[in-house]
């Protein structure tokens, strides 16, 4: 989550560009994500053998914990929806926990993190500060204009150039040569070189208040030499711009604007925004920590962990298959939730990667803390030989495969783009299941086999 920083609300003075408040303080992220799952943990002192001490220490801590026991672990609920094939989390409580321990989930009216409330409050004024959104949508602008004020000196810089040779063909003497600076490197590309996001923020602040200035100089002219009335006033000498937050402040209010205040003041905002979990975080969730019920949304009843594993199976497709269908060894549920199991387990924080056309992201602790390092592919392998035996097995397995190289380079080279690592994840497919009742010996056939993908470059791998 990138950090925000409050626009200056403060006097402008003329010519000296705009004043810059300090960025605020970001929020504690290690205290506020410290749990890296939603279970609750009762550490025990360690044993250490030539130590007798230790043993009491977890005598006393296994008596503690007999006569007042810890409280039980807490169970959150969600509601899976059948029309949308879906599962979303509504209590506020619920959201919290689940985003602040192991970034589960996605808010379904944010980019990632349920954050529209807070948002709708900054929109009308209750809050202060910026939201992660406002936050990417600033930097964007930023590099925006420093792309455009490139552009410019780029256009100045070819300008000069055409001046200068026009003038010498003119002279007849040689054309001057600008192509090269001290350094070996043309000078249009020094200066763009040297311009940062807050300086071409502050010479397009110049160009406005040039414009600005000869505005009013012509509404000068036009009133035959006497000033124009503005909303500026004379500070020792200086001419001061307040900006139209202390000029709000200044003005005073009319009665129907402190009506609108106070109707705005007795509003109270309702969250409408609810947690949206795949279907592979509800599982891992219900089934390997225990911290998750879901609920039938039509019959407002639990779903139990052995009705809910082949339903998620059947929504995996679009459109859902019947429930009498058998459960396939390459379901797509199956294949997704393997791998996702098997990098949780391993620690990471995993996530969609839909935006970089992968199947997920792995971050080492979040996505508060850092980008994603790694991003996945998952891919079905069919290794064994009950695969290979009959012509129409041969041909499930070419179309479950079917990838080209132009595919797999395109990935390739976005995951470049971006500075993530390519890792191809193959999943073994064991035969046809005889049936989903055993979940743990189900899960335990299928095979995990990791492969790091790198681009070649050849100009940075010459000798």
């Amino acid at each position: 989550m990138a950090e925000t920083i409050s626009a200056p609300a403060g006097p402008v003075v003329e010519g000296k560009g705009p004043t810059r408040t300090p960025r605020p303080s970001r929020p504690n992220y290690r205290d506020i994500h410290r749990y890296p799952l939603p279970v609750k943990i009762h550490n025990f002192p360690s044993v250490i053998p030539h130590n007798p001490l230790s043993l009491i220490s977890v005598a006393l801590s296994y008596l503690s914990c007999l006569i007042s026991p810890p409280p039980p672990q807490e169970v959150y609920t969600a509601y899976f929806d059948k029309a949308t094939s879906s599962i979303h989390v509504t209590d506020e409580r619920a959201i919290k926990a689940l985003w602040q321990m192991g970034f589960f989930g996605k808010g379904n009216l944010s980019r990632s993190e349920p954050s529209w409330l807070e948002r709708e409050k900054k929109r009308r004024g209750f809050l202060g500060g910026n939201t992660s959104e406002e936050a990417t949508r600033k930097r964007r602008t930023e590099r925006r204009e420093l792309k455009l004020e490139r552009a410019r000196v780029e256009k100045l810089m070819i300008e000069e150039r055409l001046k200068a040779e026009a003038a010498a063909r003119e002279s007849g003497s040689a054309a001057p040569d600008l192509d090269v600076s001290t350094d070996g490197q043309p000078p249009s590309a020094v200066m763009i070189e040297k311009f940062s996001v807050k300086k071409a923020m502050d010479a397009k602040y110049h160009r406005e208040q040039e414009e600005r200035q000869k505005k009013r100089e012509q509404e000068r002219l036009q009133n035959g030499g006497t000033a124009p009335a503005t909303d500026q006033s004379e500070v020792n000498g200086k001419t001061v711009r307040f900006s139209s937050t202390v000029q709000q402040k200044e003005s005073p209010l009319l009665p129907e604007n402190d009506a609108e205040d106070e109707d705005d003041d007795d509003i109270v905002l309702e969250n409408e925004e609810h947690l949206q979990l795949s279907n592979e975080e509800a599982f891992f969730l219900v089934y390997t920590l225990g911290a998750l019920q879901v609920l039938d949304r039509d019959t407002n009843t639990v779903i139990p962990t052995s009705s809910l594993f082949p339903l998620l199976c059947h929504h995996s497709y679009f459109p859902p298959r019947i429930t009498s269908d058998e459960v396939q060894p390459d379901d797509p549920f199956l294949i997704s939730y393997a791998v996702y199991h098997h990098f949780r387990s391993l620690g990471w924080v995993i996530r969609s990667g839909v935006k970089f056309g992968t199947d997920y992201l792995l971050y080492n602790r979040g996505p508060v803390f850092s980008h994603a390092e790694f991003a996945v592919i998952v891919v079905p392998s069919y290794e064994h030989p009950y695969w290979s035996e009959t012509q129409e097995r041969r041909d499930h397995v070419a179309q479950k495969q079917d990838r080209s190289w132009w595919w797999l380079h395109c990935v390739n080279r976005v995951q470049a783009q971006v500075r993530k690592s390519l890792v191809i994840v193959y999943v073994q497919i064991p035969p046809p299941l005889s049936s989903l009742d055993d979940i743990g010996g189900v899960l335990g056939q299928y095979r995990v086999r990791e492969f790091l993908l790198r681009r070649w470059l050849p100009n940075r791998s010459r000798d």
